[in-house]
């Protein structure tokens, strides 16, 4: 065990190959989450209210659960028929099948290969950058679940408790150890990032008497100061906001998208904390230079 830490430690096509494969699989469990968590979590909803509300009529409510996210095992979604063991190999599963379910034919969506494929070179990427070590294990895991909270967030205008609450004490973890920032630093970017987004959503409501953002906004931010304490959420608040303007905008020349249509935050945060995690020390150290703070 120790030769292969060695091994990945002073080779960086070892650890490029190790971290492709295996980012490539957690792009396919990603897959099953984003499919699966919205449907569980919307059934277990259900569930608590007619248990508060109407508790009879929850004792003799049949409404069986949908999968979870262990059993049963991957099926397609047209036919229901079981995937054998070469169609959930990530990316080569999809070229093998050409695209096409192996028993009904039916397309496949391309989104699956995408993922596995993103998140493999996502994986690869912060290999190069941060090499082997605790860091990087931190720094995938926090990539991970971005992928997977932009997602769920873009299909269903949702950012489960689940997994933003995890990522937020997570990073007070990996802070207490000084690997991204100092945990009082920490501390405060996670007071600060809820506070913000949450003082915005209530001068926004108290105006327009609408809803401008969810409460999984605020607690996404909450996890980003977590990680990278509270010099780092001008920057992720105004790349997430520059960036979603611009996609909003375009979605709407193409006639996609219309003004009263939501718009999910939590992707654009979710892409101004990545290139946080990657390139925040230079973009904060420039935008210091320039306003000569």
């Amino acid at each position: 065990m120790n030769d292969i830490a060695l091994l990945l430690q002073h080779s960086s096509v070892s650890l490029g190959m190790v971290l492709f494969l295996f980012g490539a699989c957690i792009g396919s469990f990603i897959n099953l989450v984003v499919l699966r968590l919205p449907a569980l979590l919307l059934h277990q909803s259900k569930a608590q209210c007619l248990e508060m509300f109407a508790p009879t009529t929850a004792r003799e409510c049949d409404d069986p659960p949908p999968p979870n996210l262990v059993r049963p095992a991957s099926r397609c979604p047209n036919c229901l028929s079981p995937l054998r063991a070469i169609h959930n190999i990530p990316l080569f599963g999809f070229l093998f099948l050409g695209g096409k379910c192996g028993f009904c034919r039916q397309s496949i969506s391309i989104r699956y290969p995408i993922v596995e494929g993103f998140a493999a070179l996502l994986s690869v990427y912060l290999g190069s950058v941060l090499g082997m070590g605790w860091t990087l294990l931190f720094a995938l895991g926090f990539t991970y679940a971005l992928i997977t909270l932009s997602l769920i967030d873009w299909e269903h205008q949702i950012l489960p408790d689940i997994i933003v609450l995890p990522l937020l004490w997570i990073g007070l973890i990996a802070n207490s150890f000084e690997l991204f920032i100092d945990i009082q630093s920490a501390v405060f970017g996670t007071v600060s990032g809820y506070m913000v987004l949450w003082s915005i959503y209530q001068i926004h409501h108290k105006i327009t008497g609408k809803e401008g953002m969810g409460y999984g906004d605020f607690k996404l931010l909450a996890a980003i100061g977590a990680w990278f304490g509270w010099q780092m959420l001008p920057v992720v608040l105004l790349l997430a906001s520059v960036s979603g303007t611009v996609i909003a905008l375009f979605m709407m020349m193409l006639g996609k998208h219309s003004r009263d249509m939501p718009v999910p935050f939590g992707p654009y945060l979710a892409v101004a904390a990545w290139i946080a995690l990657v390139w925040g020390d230079s973009i904060l150290e420039n935008y210091l230079q320039i306003f000569n703070l």
